[in-house]
């Protein structure tokens, strides 16, 4: 069977439309060489191009009509703002998914050497939507929860609080990080531990004035710790001694693991902190809460993984950098990582898969 690069989104599966011929209408086709060739119809436009945080790639006028480039945008998963005239435009033919608080335009283009998230002949796991009550917020919340391929109801499973970033949501780590991909090919190959994964939606919104939702992001141990994981050890069969549950988590999601692992050793035997915030990141923190970092031997005895890893261009590598220093300060035992790349998804599909052969052995 053909080994696949599909572009699985939360709208369609390995669409037919948007990969133009040279004729054609708006789309895309990712080429041999890592480039990627675009086409734009914007009959009234002056000026097309796709901009990447600021990066641009400029189109050019091919006829009335259309606009196109071949453009070097790196590998990798792409975020990217297409703009007419100045204008942000959500295109329909460019693959759409969630981040930055909004849907989003994205090109996913393969990167050389790394093929273990390519969707093989191999048995693949299963991944279900599932609400559940919060008396943290009041209304329902949802998650999504990864079942291995030989999931079997009569044994009993590790689970993994998986979490995505800022601006992001619970479908983050599958559509954009091929969180399922990852596990697939790490249990066929026989190098991870059979295990749930459980992806929440960290923006946690309450009321606020006015009634107006406001987003508290380090509510979410509340919420994780009084409703979704006795939820889902309600739901599943799981096993629910400290060794048998993880977390990690990536930016924003990583201040949360901290958050939550550190508050709950009681809970968590395993943390992974990817592009890691050890503290917070934003804004100030009580002076108490890395308490436990005062007691190096307590931790070690607390943590059989505590996992740190940065891509090598991300902006936030010098916070990355102090918390070294600090860490070394307190004689903290971790596994410390980087790998090539930013503040990107490249960089946490790496750090997934270097992270889950770590636990629960």
């Amino acid at each position: 069977m053909k080994r696949q690069w599909p572009l699985d989104t939360a709208l369609s599966f390995d669409p037919y439309f948007g990969e133009p011929d040279r004729d054609g209408d708006t789309g895309y086709e990712l080429l041999p060489d890592g480039k990627v060739f675009v086409r734009v119809k914007a009959p009234n436009a002056s000026r097309v191009l796709l901009d990447r945080f600021g990066t641009e790639f400029p189109l050019e006028r091919a006829s009335g009509e259309m606009w196109e480039g071949t453009l070097d945008m790196g590998t990798g998963f792409l975020y990217f703002f297409l703009k007419i005239d100045g204008a942000d435009v959500l295109s329909h033919a460019f693959p759409i998914g969630y981040g930055c608080c909004r849907p989003m335009n994205f090109f996913d283009v393969p990167v050389p050497g790394e093929d273990w998230d390519r969707l093989d002949d191999i048995p693949h796991g299963s991944v279900t939507r599932q609400y559940f009550p919060s008396s943290v917020t009041g209304k329902h919340e949802i998650c999504l929860v990864y079942l291995p391929s030989a999931f079997d109801w009569r044994k009993q499973y590790p689970v993994l609080y998986l979490q995505h970033g800022y601006g992001e949501n619970e479908t983050g780590w599958i559509y954009q990080g091929h969180a399922g991909r990852i596990a697939d090919r790490l249990l066929y190959e026989g190098r991870m531990e059979e295990c749930i994964i459980v992806m929440g939606n960290g923006m946690v919104r309450v009321e606020g004035v006015d009634e107006k939702e406001l987003i508290q992001r380090a509510l979410f141990t509340e919420l994780l710790v009084a409703d979704l994981i006795p939820f889902i050890e309600a739901k599943y069969p799981v096993k629910t001694d400290k060794w048998s549950r993880a977390m990690a988590g990536l930016s924003m999601g990583s201040y949360q693991t901290s958050l939550v692992t550190f508050a709950h050793p009681e809970l968590f035997g395993y943390a992974g902190l990817f592009s890691g915030f050890l503290r917070a990141p934003w804004g100030e923190e009580p002076s108490d809460r890395l308490a436990m970092l005062d007691d190096p031997e307590r931790f070690r005895e607390s943590f059989r993984v505590f996992y740190r890893a940065m891509g090598t261009e991300d902006k936030f590598f010098d916070s990355f950098a102090k918390d070294d220093v600090f860490l070394a300060d307190k004689q903290v035992s971790m596994i410390r990582k980087t790998f090539p790349g930013g503040h990107d998804w490249g960089v946490w599909r790496r750090c997934l898969h270097d992270f889950l052969p770590l636990l629960f052995k």
